[in-house]
């Protein structure tokens, strides 16, 4: 009996042991899993380091291509684009003046009126879609389609459409083209949904001043420029300090003010203010001190313009969620805390940017917003704590470094223009020496408007790169609508009746 007794207690031992070396097992197993992914989350972040000292390397490069852009066409990745506006409104412009949007599949129409004294600003806008036919039709047909509407919006302004004073209009076009003056440009490409051959080539502000004309409207298209040149007008309006304007949102670009004997391409350049804004066209800025990963060059090669926009790739809204997915995409590859590989990871695109935010800045404890946009958007259900908080982090290395990049470009421009006490000095903190001016940046855009922890992110680095001293004399100011009522405003400042006239531009 007793040794019946001895010989089941041993096969329960042995049971035992075997069943507690199953769960051992599976906990090393689950270990070393995690421990995988936990490696793919440290080089991820070590990859988008954003020191202090880098960032300083990354302002020295932009001032350096900026410098480059100016000296020659083609000479940096900066394409340096001169806009012929040499003056900015000031404040104390009156009268009415009108503004065309057109940049997608709907355009808009705005109508500003101006008290002078830097009077409040409550535009009356008319949106419109574009029908799809005039599209890809003739450009004669798309022209007078929007100088219908203008004429429509006039009247019903109940502006006299035939008054013997021409009205002026700001022109903001969204689209590829060469600058000619302040007033006129030739488009290169059309981008988006629009492919009307008869246009390229062909220049735009005199197809829809001749649209006017046949219309019978008397309007004179006295800016052409694109919604970052607007913003700029925009800032400037509200307050003089401002220098430079930056938009970070689906895309990213950034203009300055710029004196005209530093754009040595166009030596001989006269404009009556003595400056002029610059375009840089920043997306496509590139230098080696940026931190690019494994998954940037991924999605850069898998892009419709590979080694095109590289700073774009890395900063604007367009792309953050994709990086986040490509991330969720290798450690699903790699371990399966997320469970089965889900095939939307395997689309591009499929997280976008507001859904990648909407995780980062989920305050609740149990991250029910990170669990809803997984299994909502990505087909990724039940994902336990730990890993939504994982999750997260991914989130956060992704922003703050794309906030802290987009720092360092306008401490860039601030550099180039002497706005940053550094004295001129490269690589080095800001100068005791140097007195140092308010400045202004005029900031438009969604990622920056509507994402907190990026906006943060951006104040955090800048304060960091210049230091508090200098950095408290920089200020950011938030625009709204710079493509509509900035356009507006730049034909106030450019009017026939105004000394800041592209008369007063002359190569000589």
């Amino acid at each position: 009996m007793g040794k019946v007794v001895l010989g089941v207690s041993v096969g329960v031992a042995v049971a035992a042991c075997a069943v507690a070396a199953l769960v051992v097992g599976r906990r090393v197993k689950s270990r070393k899993k995690w421990n995988r992914v936990v490696g793919v989350l440290k080089e991820l972040e070590e990859s988008c380091e954003t020191t202090v000292g880098r960032l300083r390397q990354v302002v020295d490069a932009m001032a350096v291509e900026m410098h480059a852009g100016l000296a020659s066409e083609g000479g940096s990745k900066l394409k340096m684009l001169l806009t012929f506006v040499d003056n900015l409104p000031s404040g104390s412009e009156k009268g009415i003046f009108y503004a065309l949007d057109l940049g997608g599949t709907n355009f808009r129409v705005l109508r500003v009126e101006l008290g002078g004294q830097r009077s409040d600003l409550d535009p009356d806008v008319e949106q419109q879609p574009i029908p799809e036919q005039l599209m890809t039709g003739r450009s004669e047909d798309l022209f007078d389609f929007i100088a219908s509407s203008l004429y429509q919006f006039v009247e019903k302004a109940n502006d006299s459409v035939q008054s013997p004073v021409t009205k002026e209009l700001g022109f903001t076009f969204s689209f590829p083209v060469k600058q000619t003056s302040v007033s006129s440009g030739v488009l290169i490409k059309w981008t988006k949904a629009f492919a009307i051959e008869d246009m390229v080539g062909k220049e735009v502000a005199g197809a829809l001043q001749q649209a006017l004309a046949r219309k019978g409207l008397n309007m004179r298209v006295a800016v052409l420029v694109n919604d970052t040149v607007g913003t700029l007008a925009l800032g400037h309006y509200h307050d003089e300090d401002t220098v430079a304007a930056v938009i970070i949102g689906t895309g990213t670009n950034a203009c300055y003010w710029e004196r005209t004997d530093a754009i040595i391409k166009c030596q001989g350049l006269l404009t009556t203010s003595g400056s002029m804004v610059v375009n840089m066209e920043w997306g496509n800025f590139w230098s080696s001190h940026l931190p690019r990963t494994a998954y940037d060059i991924e999605l850069d090669a898998e892009s419709p313009n590979p080694n095109d926009q590289g700073f774009e790739k890395m900063i604007s809204g367009m792309y953050l969620g994709d990086i986040v997915r490509r991330v969720i995409l290798r450690m699903s590859e790699e371990s399966d805390i997320f469970g089965p590989v889900s095939s939307r990871l395997y689309m591009p695109f499929a997280l976008r940017t507001p859904a990648m935010a909407a995780m980062h800045e989920d305050d609740s404890p149990e991250l029910i917003e990170v669990a809803r946009i997984l299994k909502d958007v990505l087909d990724i259900p039940d994902v336990p704590l730990k890993v939504r908080k994982l999750v997260v982090k991914i989130c956060d290395v992704v922003t703050c470094r794309a906030a802290r990049l987009a720092a360092a470009g306008i401490v860039g421009i601030l550099k180039k223009i002497g706005r940053d006490g550094s004295g001129g000095i490269t690589g080095g903190r800001s100068r005791s020496d140097v007195k140092m001016r308010r400045t202004a940046v005029a900031v438009e855009g969604s990622l920056y408007t509507q994402y907190t922890m990026f906006r943060e992110y951006l104040h955090e680095a800048l304060h960091e790169i210049l230091g508090e001293d200098i950095a408290r004399h920089v200020v950011i100011n938030v625009t709204e609508d710079g493509s509509g009522t900035g356009a507006a405003l730049l034909a106030a400042s450019h009017s026939s009746s105004s000394s800041g006239s592209v008369d007063n531009i002359q190569l000589v």
